[in-house]
């Protein structure tokens, strides 16, 4: 008794401590979200390139020198990326804000027919949601208008994110410098008492976030350059600014190439009225699909255990909710370690009495071939007793 309830205050105890680690971490992103934007991107970059850097290591060089190699060809690579795709999607940003009050015109008068029918069809009168809709576009068009000049004119913003990228390759090169000695250093700090059990959780979530990370954002980074040319090639107005939109939405599968589509097929009806090429620009999208799932994602991805489209949906929604941009970068580390340690929780309950039962909480199995094995074994014990009794008399 006196056992049990020791265990009992030493549970409680870690979970009591465990539970105000977690707070203080929640309270330090929140006190400092204004400047964790570098340092996350440094350690998500960090994360990225350490299997290339480990590999240069096997393969006789430096860790310093592996690191700055592989740190400046990607850097470079992503400095040469940007300089040719943000003067392009500048462009078609700010013509889309031009050409914004036009096109829904052009909606509005190709949809005014069939809102008309509906409203016959239904017995509306003229004050009516439909005919409202028709009769505030203008504060819709000024609206959207102002929204897509309010992005157009981010280049404050723009500007604040080029101080991140001053400080991130920083960040970076220090924490791919360290990483043998602060994974060594993270190793010492777990428990004793239940650091196979942690080492076996980080483990999984590894997996998981190198499944997606490493492989579902190669492949949304790949069908964003796939779209974005294809459709530029195409002559679809936009196309660049939409395929790699697509792309980037591509992270949550089947989301950027549905969104990008339906937004695609809008604009190749608008532009041309031509169904042949409505059917083209459909096309293109329908191939990249063709292109990711036999190619792009067994290649990139495998079979590596990854994370559920509707809950990475949910954990980006709601670190943007909660953390803003920084709650988004977190968000998906943050979806990995809270499904393994679910999945390993809902283990442990069953194997748990709340969930066989207090019968049978001394047994892991509870069928009936358990309790025929316990009847044979104690009918045993029973005769080999009766036989040393009778021996013993004799």
């Amino acid at each position: 008794m006196t056992e049990h309830k020791y265990t009992h205050i030493h549970f409680r105890q870690q979970m009591m401590f465990w539970g105000l680690a977690f707070a203080g971490l929640l309270a330090f992103v929140w006190l400092f979200k204004s400047i964790l934007l570098p340092f996350i991107l440094g350690v998500a970059v960090a994360y990225l390139l350490n299997p290339v850097v480990c590999r240069l290591g096997q393969a006789g060089y430096r860790r310093k020198v592996a690191v700055f190699i592989i740190l400046f060809g990607f850097f470079v690579l992503v400095a040469a990326a940007l300089a040719f795709i943000v003067p392009v999607l500048f462009h078609e940003i700010k013509g889309l804000v031009d050409d914004l009050p036009a096109l829904i015109n052009k909606m509005q008068a190709m949809a005014s027919p069939y809102l008309a029918r509906l409203q016959s069809v239904i017995g509306q009168d003229s004050n009516g949601p439909l005919s409202l809709m028709g009769q505030n576009s203008d504060a819709a068009v000024g609206a959207a208008k102002a929204l897509l000049t309010g992005l157009k004119g981010g280049g404050t913003a723009l500007t604040n994110f080029i101080s991140v990228i001053v400080v991130m390759p920083i960040v970076a090169f220090f924490i791919l410098l360290e990483w043998p000695k602060l994974t060594q250093w993270s190793t010492d700090l777990l428990p004793r008492q239940h650091m196979d059990t942690i080492l076996d959780l980080l483990k999984k979530i590894d997996t998981k976030l190198a499944g997606f990370v490493r492989g579902q954002i190669t492949v949304a980074v790949l069908l964003g350059v796939i779209y974005a040319l294809a459709l530029s090639v195409a002559g679809l107005k936009y196309g660049f600014l939409i395929g790699i939109l697509s792309g980037l939405f591509s992270i949550i599968p089947m989301v950027g190439s549905t969104l990008g589509l339906l937004v695609s097929v809008i604009v190749a009806y608008l532009q041309s009225g031509d169904m042949m090429y409505v059917a083209l620009i459909g096309g293109i999208f329908i191939a990249g699909q063709i292109i990711e799932g036999n190619f792009l994602t067994p290649k990139l991805v495998g079979n590596s255990v990854g994370l559920h489209p509707l809950w990475v949906f949910f954990a980006l929604m709601a670190g943007g909710a909660l953390f803003g941009i920084v709650g988004m970068l977190i968000a998906v580390p943050v979806a990995a370690v809270v499904s393994v340690i679910v999945g390993f929780l809902l283990e442990q309950y069953k194997k748990s009495p709340y969930y066989l039962g207090h019968a049978g909480a001394g047994t892991r199995n509870n069928g009936p071939d358990s309790t025929k094995k316990t009847k044979s074994s104690k009918s045993n014990k029973s005769n080999k007793s009766d036989k040393k009794s009778n021996k013993s008399k004799k």
